[in-house]
């Protein structure tokens, strides 16, 4: 049963969040091979297709047989690398998206075998912020990777990324300052019991279109993947990463789209609560919370498979004049609107 709103500075056992943590890393070391053969099974039906179809049944172990084929090439860098830091760029990557996937609220508290149990990692009374450090940090993960490489072309591949992620990142911060002020929280899990009587979707639904927008852009999807064009730069800031320190990239990328759905799911989507008052049993909340991430991340692939990739000045242009403008006055409306509601 789960516990109420009150009770949620409950202290855990060191070995109960030993556990957790596991449990967040193997949940995301599952979810990314599933959205991986997902969008090639999509992409080949949206595009009129085969997707996967040889290895396994329907082709499901495609994504198995990739990162075996990934992790037992041979590693290699170029002889003008910086060896310990081309190393270190893959790992910031997955660190940084392994630790903002923790802050995913997937149910409340919970009692499991007699213990008080959050379903999440870590419920921060400073969710949004601690999201965005991690998001700050895993920006050092692309420009070491494109300045530790030697070569110039991925230099300036990272340099691009770091442009795209500081231009999109203030946008898509100010998004959130809407669902804050209407909380009254930067708790996630209290965000999420703040949408008990409407989903913020609804109030917030021009913030959701920001943060949504910006997000294509922070995650390197289309029709925002100039940081990996490959008819401009052949391939961006991991150009010259192949085996298993591409593959840490390539995980990273996809955790990213799955934080961002989830992130999406709590602040906008009312997280594990369903609509029309329904209240199911606490098992059931983690299952609601996926399939919510499901229906978002099925929208990623969606937009993929439809919109052709935009030119560079338009990307900063569209993030400069039109998001950015846009979130700072939702965050203005909203302010006032919250302050003239509580006199």
């Amino acid at each position: 049963m789960a516990l109420p709103l009150a009770e949620v500075g409950y202290y855990e056992e060191w070995w109960v969040q030993i556990l957790k943590g596991i449990v967040i890393f193997a949940v995301a070391l599952q979810l990314v091979p599933i959205v991986l053969i997902a969008e090639r099974k999509l992409l080949g039906r949206f595009q009129g297709r085969y997707g996967p179809n040889r290895v396994g049944p329907y082709g499901m172990l495609q994504p198995l047989a990739d990162i075996v084929k990934l992790l037992t090439k041979e590693q290699f860098r170029p002889t003008t690398s910086a060896g310990l830091l081309f190393a270190l760029a893959p790992g910031i990557s997955i660190v940084t998206a392994v630790a903002a996937f923790a802050i995913i609220p997937f149910g409340d508290v919970q009692h499991i075998g007699g213990e008080r149990v959050g379903l999440y990692g870590i419920d921060v009374s400073i969710g949004p912020l601690y999201l965005f450090a991690f998001g700050a940090i895993a920006f050092y993960g692309i420009m070491l990777g494109g300045w530790a490489s030697g070569s110039k072309y991925s230099f300036l591949g990272a340099m691009r990324a770091a442009a795209q992620l500081i231009s999109y990142e203030v946008s898509q911060g100010l998004a959130l300052v809407g669902v804050i002020f209407t909380a009254q929280t930067l708790s996630l899990t209290g965000i999420v019991h703040a949408q008990g009587g409407m989903w913020y979707i609804v109030p917030q639904f021009v913030g959701f279109l920001i943060f949504l927008t910006a997000s294509f852009a922070e995650t390197n999807r289309a029709p925002f993947d100039l940081t990996e064009a490959d008819a401009e730069l052949v391939g961006g800031y991991n150009t010259e990463f192949g085996g298993g320190r591409f593959a840490s990239y390539y995980f990273a990328e996809y955790l990213n789209v799955l934080v961002v759905s989830g992130i999406v799911t709590t602040v906008f989507l009312g997280g594990w609560l369903l609509p029309f008052g329904v209240h199911p049993p606490g098992w059931v909340d983690p299952i609601v919370v996926l399939v919510k991430m499901g229906l978002v991340t099925f929208f990623f692939i969606w937009v993929r498979a439809t919109l052709p990739r935009l030119r560079y000045d338009q990307l900063m242009s569209f993030g400069w004049k039109v998001l950015l403008p846009l979130a700072t006055l939702n965050a203005l409306v909203t302010a006032v609107i919250v302050v003239v509601s509580h006199k």
